[in-house]
């Protein structure tokens, strides 16, 4: 019974995030086209109201990170999803791109120190010999909202039905909530430390954080203009994008696990980044229906092997108790890139058009490839000099 994965809390917890996480993706592929339609957002416009939502997110996740060390870890899961659920209202009584983008960025804010509170929570609740596969039990929920929410989202909004679609997000947000308020959380003694601003940086999580900086660039492109960019080339419906796309991560993330626990990260991450390239070419060049979907698949595989092994780099050889830095160092650049996304290809949309914005995330996967193989490995092998066999 010790090492009992399945257990009633880690259950609860575990649906409780799919949930919110559905609520979430409700969001991806509707919003660029609810802005597009009542309030005729530009895509530059699009994309700075999509970005303040990761920035704030980054913005308060190394703080979130401490405050769970010294504060209740429930008591900031509890609120913060309250507070996200209760924002989907104000979506609702937007009457302009301003009020959309500081809902964004509450909404921001709320969802950073809800999803490392929840983390954080899973973990506790996860026997040790079984934590690599618990997180990624608990993590596997966040892909499986990827695909099915855009699927749900878009079904429910059909002929622009927004408020639908909102009081659903919040719905189910509330429905996640009532799930976690029956989770029984490990009674951890908070710690007694001062603030450090350098407690928040672990350096030798950095390299490989630098790098998935680059990668989350184009992946933040993707999520925010793949509706609309479908839509200029004749597909109506992006719900079978997003299901390939968390499709690939799902199976490459298993896969790629194992291959990291086995010969390390070499090979796997040099097939990943590859598979982004020629996803991204296949995007762009290739305008047609099975070209579109063909590169969800592509790149689905190749961000699933890079998102698990490049966290799985930040933590090795990294003590316990600076595993919190390590991931939050991580993080933060991993949103840092996301927002920068939204930004950028948003910018790159209006002066090259989307072919020209998809052509340029594929440079920026090279140059990423360049810096994994010339930067980021070397560190690694140097750390890992008896671990693996290159």
């Amino acid at each position: 019974m010790k090492n009992r994965l399945w257990t009633k809390d880690f259950t609860l917890i575990t649906v409780a995030n799919l949930l919110m996480a559905v609520a979430f993706y409700f969001m991806v592929p509707v919003l660029p086209v609810f802005l597009s339609d009542n309030f005729s957002a530009t895509e530059s416009q699009i994309g700075l109201v999509l970005s303040f939502y990761t920035i704030a997110a980054l913005l308060i996740r190394p703080f979130a990170g401490y405050a769970l060390d010294v504060v209740s870890r429930y008591s900031i899961y509890v609120v913060s999803l309250l507070l996200f659920s209760t924002v989907f209202f104000g979506y609702v009584w937007a009457t302009s791109i301003l009020f959309v983008l500081v809902l964004r960025f509450i909404h921001g804010l709320t969802w950073g120190s809800m999803s490392t509170a929840g983390s954080t929570i899973a973990v506790d609740l996860v026997p040790q010999k079984r934590r690599g596969e618990g997180i990624g039990i608990f993590g596997l929920s966040m892909t499986i909202a990827m695909a099915i929410g855009p699927l749900i989202a878009i079904a429910i909004t059909g002929d622009s039905a927004y408020e639908r679609l909102f009081y659903t997000a919040a719905g189910f947000s509330f429905f996640g909530l009532v799930l976690a308020l029956f989770v029984r959380v490990p009674k951890i003694k908070p710690l007694k430390r001062k603030f450090k601003i350098s407690s928040l940086i672990e350096k030798r999580a950095l390299p490989v954080s630098l790098n998935v900086f680059l990668v989350t660039i184009p992946y933040g492109g993707i999520i925010s203009f793949i509706a609309l960019y479908g839509r200029s080339i004749g597909i109506e419906s992006s719900g079978l994008f997003f299901l390939l796309i968390a499709a690939g991560i799902a199976i490459s993330r298993i896969l790629s696990g194992k291959s990291f626990d086995r010969v390390g990260p070499k090979m796997i991450c040099i097939l990943g980044l590859s598979l982004l390239i020629v996803g991204l070419a296949n995007l762009a060049l290739n305008k047609t229906s099975w070209g579109y979907h063909s590169s969800a698949l592509i790149v689905g595989f190749g961000f699933g092997i890079i998102m698990a092994t490049f966290q799985a780099i930040a933590n090795h050889n990294v003590e316990a108790d600076k595993r919190g830095a390590a991931n939050s160092t991580y993080l933060t650049l991993f949103d840092s890139g996301i927002g920068v996304g939204m930004l950028l290809v948003g910018y790159l949309i209006q002066v090259v058009g989307y072919s020209g914005a998809y052509i340029l995330c594929g440079v920026i996967e090279v140059l990423a490839l360049i810096v994994f193989i010339f930067y980021t490995l070397p560190r690694f092998e140097k750390s890992s000099c008896n671990d693996y066999s290159y």
